[in-house]
């Protein structure tokens, strides 16, 4: 028997730590935060579960580091969305970003990981960065004394239609996006007047 025959079906690539949050992604994508399982994200990168130790503490180190992923993926959109048609695009980025990655939003902004351990901490600290960024894209277009209200209103309607989308509330793919559409654009409308000249 070859060396290559003895280890088929055993890791063998030298990014270890990608290749277990790659595969704890695939996790969360098929079954949401609860299918997350240090044991079934080894066994499909071909490890044994204490070899992952050499990369994270836990389970949970795991999940904070996808959750970084997550919120510099989701990040880099909403920055790529800001050169186009503003709050609107901006909306469209988001929700979009939560459909295409429904379990790892979930993991984002869901109590999944304990507020008061470590990775909680953590995972609190990038959801307030990320709604500094909201903030931040707002405040030349809005009043100085509002920015802070319409900020975490638009991140409430954003992430409430975000979550209505990937349960299934909203009907098909194309009737959630008409929908999504609307009302962003009927709230775009509605701050109008508020906005800065």
């Amino acid at each position: 028997m070859s060396r290559t025959e003895q280890h088929e079906g055993t890791y063998h690539h030298g990014d270890l730590r990608k290749a277990i949050l790659d595969s704890a992604r695939e996790l969360l994508e098929e079954g949401g935060p609860p299918a997350l399982s240090l044991r079934e994200i080894a066994r499909r990168v071909g490890v044994s579960a204490p070899a992952a130790y050499h990369h994270f503490r836990n389970l949970e180190a795991i999940a904070q580091a996808v959750a970084e992923q997550g919120f510099g993926d989701l990040a880099a959109k909403l920055d790529g969305a800001r050169s186009g048609d503003g709050m609107h695009a901006m909306g469209m980025a988001y929700i979009g970003f939560a459909q295409a990655n429904s379990g790892l939003y979930r993991l984002m902004f869901s109590d999944g990981l304990a507020a008061k351990s470590d990775a909680g901490s953590a995972l609190q600290a990038m959801r307030a960065q990320a709604f500094a960024t909201l903030r931040k894209a707002l405040e030349p277009q809005v009043p100085p004394d509002q920015t802070q209200a319409l900020a975490l209103y638009l991140w409430s309607v954003t992430h409430g239609l975000a979550l209505l989308a990937i349960d299934g509330q909203l009907g098909g793919a194309e009737r959630a996006q008409e929908q999504i559409a609307q009302v962003l654009e009927v709230t775009g409308r509605a701050l109008s007047p508020l906005a800065t000249t």
